[in-house]
């Protein structure tokens, strides 16, 4: 399994709000979430880890240049417009096959990830598995609409929950073929920006995508929700 990290954007709120280090870098229990992260992927049967940062965050880079890791580390350096472009940087330098990507700030328990990353990989039929929750964290939350329990198939992506309502937003943790590189140099190619339209992309191109619900995932957006986050994974 391949893993990589969308750790590019800038961290202006937590900044704002008197945080002096660069998110990737926020400790959690004493470990700085970006390494938090590589670890628990390398204990969930790592290949290779491939990460962005941007090129204002020379903190995180010597950070990773200092990390002594099991597995090839791949690290791209560039200012993106969105995380979509980030995850076609990243695209660039990751290796062929099954990969799960997330977000630096992506908060869950290890032992839910591991049962989600043991799921995908033996799972033959679907082109990619969505970490979903039923927990809304975000502020302006990605709902995915499962009509269908008994099989958990995705059918859409939207920005509100329907009329009938959404159980599940997206966890920004995604796990899919490398077949998905063609839909993001489309998405590319047309001018498309933002992670969630790529998401209605696959969609739109057939991609037989299914959720996987963990309970609950948090962001790590504000000073407050590093000691939420703290106290969430020692629970």
């Amino acid at each position: 399994m391949n893993y990589a990290i969308i750790a590019a954007g800038e961290g202006s709120r937590l900044a704002q709000e008197g945080v002096q280090k660069p998110k990737p870098l926020v400790e959690l229990n004493g470990e700085p979430m970006v390494e938090r992260l590589m670890r628990i992927f390398e204990r969930c049967n790592a290949e290779s880890i491939s990460i962005i940062v941007n090129e204002h965050m020379t903190q995180v880079r010597e950070f990773l240049d200092t990390l002594h890791l099991d597995v090839p580390l791949n690290i791209v350096v560039k200012t993106t417009p969105s995380s979509m472009h980030s995850f076609w940087e990243l695209s660039k330098v990751m290796q062929p096959g099954k990969f799960c990507l997330t977000t630096v700030d992506t908060i869950f328990r290890e032992p839910d990830f591991a049962r989600y990353i043991a799921a995908f990989e033996a799972d033959e039929v679907h082109d990619g598995l969505w970490a979903v929750t039923p927990y809304v964290d975000d502020e302006k939350p990605l709902y995915v609409e499962v009509p269908d329990e008994s099989t958990m198939r995705i059918t859409a992506f939207t920005d509100k929950p329907g009329p009938e309502g959404a159980r599940y937003v997206s966890g920004g943790i995604y796990a899919m073929s490398d077949k998905a590189f063609a839909v993001l140099d489309r998405c590319i190619e047309q001018g498309i920006s933002r992670m969630r339209n790529f998401q209605r992309a696959l969609i739109e191109a057939g991609f037989n995508l299914k959720a996987y619900s963990i309970d609950k995932i948090v962001d790590v957006d504000h000073a407050s929700d590093i000691a939420t986050a703290q106290q969430f994974i020692n629970q």
